[in-house]
């Protein structure tokens, strides 16, 4: 169905769909189901209080919190009076909040709990637009603070007296009306805020549901933060169009908890995640009997063999397809039970994938589906669906998109999943918005004869050493993380003679390792200065990129003391490496690296 926007979407559900559980949360150790019904009417309070506060189509309000029921209904809220939500991640500083506050003139700030209010507080007076300061989570509300249930009995009052006036709001609001400012993580300069359209993200929806099947039965856990694009199109927006329920996981530490929980049927998130899931599934096989270890390994080899054949469209045979059921028996039932038991797929977005852990999961069952996007593409361009995938690769382009190579590689997009442009910055604009209205991503890869698009690297990544070699760093980078021991690392190597990187290795893995040798104990400050373990590394790092040219190599490497975090400044919120940071943080490192 086609809607006019986003929030008559969302509020139809309520005619619609009214009892179906739409969301749920933990709350002093239980789990919590809201109706749809529930969920609109508490929406349609906020929105009646927003108009109460004078805030008017275009206007913009923010909010900054974790993922929470209170986000999704917040957004619709503000959505609904034809104004624009600037979503702000809670890992962020006073001071970048200022600086988003301020440059989206954001008139209202809802805040999640104390600890994002007393980081607001510490700016306030540096906010001149914004003049209303909500709190979501606590019972009494702080000096210059309202709680967000005394804020939604304001607009209560006034729906009692006119119960159409959010009904009436929201036929005034326009597909081609701004709906959320969403602002880039900033690797590099500030950051810049895409100017998404409610049209961008239908457009984006009814087009993946061409080629996706959702259930209403589905259920999704949401963990990756609603600020990111990936999940406020699929885990919110999306799942509300295809009445999929919503648990809101208590954390990202909770989620394998609260997998075992809710035992969802979807979950989206970040190459990390499954990154991190790998590296301890190894880790567990590996540190089993010599037997158990034989088992895991043929396991994983039939299930691989299973996959290829079917990726080749070739008949599995007889021999091969009970294999595969011993190993589901042995092995895979295991996994899958540690995932709920019920993952129907998962869904990854905002880096490339490392074809190798897509494929291990795909030998489990435990579908990875890779997408492309970003952004100011709100944000699918690409997907791979269950019937069509291709390890390596983020899928082919949604139907009604268009996707393209320039000359240099760069990939390019058009259609109505791109922005308007960037609020108050003609300039960026129009350095990545031509007048024919393609987008150029920033992003090299490349097409196949299948239509499969493949992800080589960020342009502004590609590292051009002092010889005139091009080196893309990260398809290497995820050929390292394969290794247990090797958590993170970031390739050097622009300008200079040769290619050397900064890891970080996984404590835990490193500690078994040592235990086993006898070593005891190795602080994560000594990493770098024990032999034998760097010449581990040196082993793990010539093992996993030894099909590379010998300038695409690895030479050298430094072993960082500490992983790359949010707060640290090494990692977006988003979890992008920020290359300049690291590099400027071990610059002294780094330079050793190179008599």
């Amino acid at each position: 169905m086609s809607y006019q926007n986003l929030a008559e979407m969302f509020f139809s559900r309520r005619e619609q769909v009214a009892d179906k559980a739409g969301y749920r949360f933990k709350k002093d150790g239980r789990w919590i189901s809201v109706s749809y019904k529930q969920a609109v009417d508490q929406a349609e309070r906020i929105a009646a209080a927003l108009l109460k506060t004078g805030l008017k189509p275009g206007d913009k309000a923010a909010v900054l919190s974790n993922n929470c029921l209170e986000w999704a209904l917040i957004d619709y809220a503000v959505i609904s009076i034809g104004a624009v939500l600037v979503p702000i991640y809670p890992s962020l500083m006073p001071e970048q909040i200022a600086f988003l506050l301020k440059h989206s003139e954001a008139k209202i700030l809802f805040a999640e709990n104390e600890i994002q209010t007393e980081k607001v507080n510490t700016i306030k007076n540096n906010l001149p637009v914004c003049q209303h300061f909500i709190t979501m989570k606590e019972t009494q509300a702080q000096q210059g603070w309202t709680s967000l249930t005394a804020f939604e009995q304001n607009g209560a009052l006034d729906l009692q007296e006119n119960p159409a006036l959010i009904q009436e709001k929201i036929k005034t609001v326009k597909r081609q009306d701004p709906a959320t400012i969403i602002y880039t993580s900033g690797t590099t300069g500030e950051p810049k805020g895409a100017v998404l359209l409610h049209h961008n993200f239908l457009s984006n929806i009814e087009n993946a549901a061409q080629i996706f099947t959702f259930y209403d039965t589905d259920l999704l856990l949401s963990f990756l933060p609603l600020s990111h694009v990936l999940e406020r199109m699929a885990g919110h927006y999306q799942a509300v169009y295809h009445t999929i329920e919503i648990a809101y996981a208590e954390s990202i530490e909770a989620v394998p908890q609260n997998i075992l929980e809710v035992k969802p049927t979807l979950m989206i998130s970040v190459p990390r995640l499954y990154e991190k899931m790998y590296a301890k599934i190894l880790d567990t096989a590996d540190s089993g009997s010599a037997i158990k270890q034989k088992i895991f390994y043929w396991a994983v080899d039939t299930g691989r063999t299973f996959i290829q054949k079917k990726l080749a469209g070739a008949p599995s045979g007889v021999a091969l397809g009970i294999k595969q059921k011993i190993a589901d028996k042995l092995v895979f039932s295991k996994l899958k039970a540690k995932m709920g038991g019920r993952i129907r797929f998962f869904v990854s977005g905002g880096a490339p994938l490392s074809p190798e852990i897509a494929a291990f999961f795909a030998a489990a069952g435990q579908y990875i589906l890779e997408g492309y996007g970003l952004t100011e593409t709100s944000p699918a361009i690409t997907m791979s669906t269950l019937d069509n995938f291709r390890f390596g690769s983020a899928g082919r382009c949604l139907p009604n998109q268009e996707v393209k190579i320039a000359d240099d590689g760069e990939i390019l997009t058009r259609g109505g999943h791109v922005m308007q442009g960037y609020y108050k910055n003609p300039e960026a604009t129009a350095d990545v918005l031509d007048n024919e209205g393609w987008f150029y991503t920033g992003d090299i890869g490349y097409i196949n004869e299948e239509g499969f698009l493949f992800i080589t690297d960020r342009k502004k990544n590609i590292i051009v050493t002092s010889g005139g070699k091009n080196v893309a760093p990260q398809p290497i980078e995820n050929e390292l993380i394969l290794s247990k021991y090797i958590e993170q690392s970031v390739m050097i190597g622009d300008k200079r003679k040769y290619c050397t990187a900064v890891v970080v290795l996984s404590d835990e893995a490193v500690a078994n390792w040592a235990q086993k040798q006898g070593f005891g104990l190795i602080k994560p400050i000594n990493f770098d200065k024990h032999e034998k373990l760097r010449k581990l590394i040196h082993q793990e790092i010539e093992r996993l990129t030894v099909s590379y040219a010998s300038y695409e190599r690895i030479k050298d490497f430094y072993i960082a003391p500490s992983p790359f975090t949010i707060e640290s400044g090494e990692l977006t919120p988003s979890l992008k490496v920020k290359r300049n940071v690291v590099e400027e943080k071990y610059k002294d490192e780094i330079d050793a690296l190179y008599p």
